[in-house]
Order: C-alpha cells, then sequence, then structure tokens
C-alpha cells in the first residue's frame, strides 16, 4: 500500500501523478518533488526515500508541454567570446539535433549571475532544460526553474557550485598534475603559474593538482611564482611579464588556458624571451588555435565538444522523467607534447 498523509490520498486519482499530486500525497512541496525527478540531491534522504516510494507505486510521467511551447535547450554562457564557447556550443547542438530540438544562447557580457529578465524569459519560453557554462544561478532563481518543471544541468561551474544540480566538468586536478610533471622531468623546478580566477573551481583545481605534482617531486611551492587571473590574453601577458621580471624568473610558466598562454608568449617577445629555448610555456583547452600557435603550444586537452554533448543528454534524460546514472560527469583531460616545451637552458 503507498505511503500518504492521512486525508490527502483519497482525493488523488488513480494512474500517473502530476508534481502537484505527488506533492500532496508527500506533504511537502512542489519544489521539493521538483528536485527529486530532477536529479538534485539536495533533498533529505527520508523525504527523498517517500517521493521514490510514491513514483514508483502510483507512477509519475511529465505532464506534455503546451502546443506553443517550443522544443528548445536552453544555453547560458557568461560570454560568448573564443573557442571555449563555441566548442561546447557544437556539442549541445550536436545532442539537440538528434532530438529535433533548437538551442537559445543567452550571454551574461561578463557577469556570472544572471538577472531576473533571464529567468522571466526562460519561464515563458519553457524550454526542455537549461545548460548554464561558467556561471552560476541563484538560489531562487534555481527553485523557480524546478518549480515549473525545467532541468537544470551545470557545466564548468563557478565559485561554490550548487551541488545539488547535476553538472560536467573535466579532469582539471588531474591536468595541472600531468602539465607540471611534464615540466619537472624535463628538469624544471622554478615553474610558474598564471591560473584563471581564484572563485572558479576548475581553476582552482587545476592549481592544486599543480601544486601536488611539485609536493610529489619534493619540490617547495613559491608563492612568489604564482598568479592569478581572468583567462584573457591581455591579463595573461600582463601577469607573465610580472614573473618574467622577477630577480629570479621562472624557467617554465603553466597557463590557466590557451588565451592566457598567448599572453605568455607576448610577454616573452616584449622581453626577447624565447619559447621554448629560454621559457617552456603550458597552456589548457587545446583550443585549433593551440597547434597554430608559433611555437606550436603544449596544451592539457579538454574535451569541450564532448563536455556540452554531455550536459545535453543529462537535460534531455532529466526531461523524459529518466533518472541520471551519476549527478557529477567527469571527462578525462590529456596533455598534448607539442614545441613550446624544452629542458631549462642553463643560467
Amino acid at each position: 500500500m503507498s505511503p500518504s498523509p492521512a486525508g490527502v490520498g483519497d482525493a488523488v486519482p488513480d494512474g500517473p501523478l502530476t508534481i502537484a499530486q505527488l506533492a500532496a500525497l508527500a506533504g511537502v512541496s512542489t519544489a521539493t518533488v521538483s528536485k527529486v525527478v530532477n536529479g538534485r540531491s539536495d533533498v533529505a534522504a527520508a523525504t527523498r526515500e517517500l517521493i521514490e516510494e510514491l513514483i514508483r507505486s502510483r507512477g509519475y510521467r511529465r505532464q506534455r508541454r503546451p502546443a506553443k511551447s517550443a522544443a528548445l535547450i536552453d544555453v547560458l554562457f557568461h560570454e560568448l567570446r573564443g573557442l571555449y564557447a563555441i566548442e561546447i556550443l557544437n556539442g549541445v547542438q550536436e545532442v539537440a539535433r538528434e532530438h529535433r530540438l533548437g538551442v537559445v544562447v543567452s550571454e551574461l557580457g561578463g557577469r556570472h549571475v544572471p538577472g531576473r529578465d533571464w529567468v522571466e524569459e526562460v519561464l515563458a519560453r519553457r524550454p526542455v532544460g537549461v545548460v548554464s557554462v561558467y556561471s552560476g544561478l541563484e538560489p531562487d532563481q534555481t527553485e523557480r526553474l524546478y518549480s515549473r518543471d525545467i532541468p537544470l544541468v551545470q557545466l564548468d561551474p563557478t565559485g561554490d557550485p550548487d551541488h545539488g544540480a547535476p553538472s560536467v566538468g573535466s579532469g582539471n586536478w588531474n591536468g595541472g598534475l600531468s602539465a607540471t610533471r611534464h615540466l619537472i622531468g624535463l628538469g624544471h623546478r622554478r615553474i610558474g603559474v598564471v591560473a584563471g580566477p581564484g572563485d572558479m573551481e576548475a581553476a582552482r583545481a587545476r592549481l592544486d593538482g599543480h601544486r601536488a605534482a611539485l609536493d610529489l617531486a619534493g619540490i617547495r611551492p613559491d608563492p612568489a611564482l604564482e598568479r592569478h587571473g581572468d583567462f584573457n590574453i591581455a591579463t595573461g601577458r600582463d601577469l607573465a611579464l610580472e614573473l618574467l621580471r622577477l630577480d629570479d624568473p621562472p624557467t617554465a610558466v603553466i597557463a590557466g588556458n590557451d588565451g592566457t598562454a598567448l599572453g605568455v608568449y607576448h610577454a616573452a617577445a616584449a622581453l626577447g624571451v624565447r619559447v621554448p629555448a629560454d621559457l617552456s610555456v603550458v597552456g589548457f583547452d587545446d583550443l585549433p588555435k593551440a597547434k597554430w600557435m608559433i611555437p606550436p603550444l603544449t596544451t592539457v586537452r579538454q574535451p569541450l565538444k564532448d563536455m556540452g554533448a554531455a550536459a545535453a543528454r543529462m537535460v534531455v534524460g532529466l526531461a523524459a522523467g529518466e533518472a541520471l546514472p551519476q549527478q557529477r560527469v567527469e571527462l578525462a583531460t590529456e596533455l598534448v607534447v607539442r614545441g613550446s616545451t624544452a629542458p631549462p637552458r642553463e643560467r
């Protein structure tokens, strides 16, 4: 016999139930039921078990969307600049085409949290779901999406992400580790870092991987060799200039992404420092431009297109009422060695 609060179950019809009916039976809010059916983990274990048992015993099927609603995946970027966004969008579009869905792209102009207007527009469109890339939503914004049965999947979340929401990322820690181990294997000991923003989960993981590689090699990290940037070329150049002007400059620099690495190239050229003869450089992402840099850039390949596709598949699965096999999908990174790294020059 299915569980239900006294006096409520009799008013609920037989057959598959709506979110509102499940909430009435369980004695919880519709937002709580939405969290469970949309794959979120931030629900008390006993409450989750009750709701899941109701779904098993009574059935649940998403209501058909109104005919005027478009079959869309909403993709939210903090900014649409560079090949990073294009690669991710290509992955989302590939999955969208498979399921005959359109893609709507929103851009926050460099901000990481959308305003109220964006949420209202999404609710009006009623998309299949939302993929949030390198950006985050306020708690009340996510609640509004879930209350309308619109699942959210985060890709490369910033800051302290909503750990209850499904997410997609890459092996950032392993990427930082492998980049630094490569340089140590070449003989480098003074390795500078121009990392990404300190409040971004992926950037912090890459830096932690770098520090772990130093520690495992018995090399004491030097705080003077670390800088935090914003993944932009100009900032990478300015911070690399600071490193290269130190009394004891690094013999190698690890950049937080390929754009930052290009900035490092510019700083080296401005000071007459040759890459890789005087300075080895490693990037992160392996965007198409990396192999055309002079010299071709050694970098950590991040499967951006696959990450976009994985996030889109999670959205489609959640929209179909399927349970996700895992809340967090993390795809492997790979070091791609090219011409920008070499053993350090003897001083």
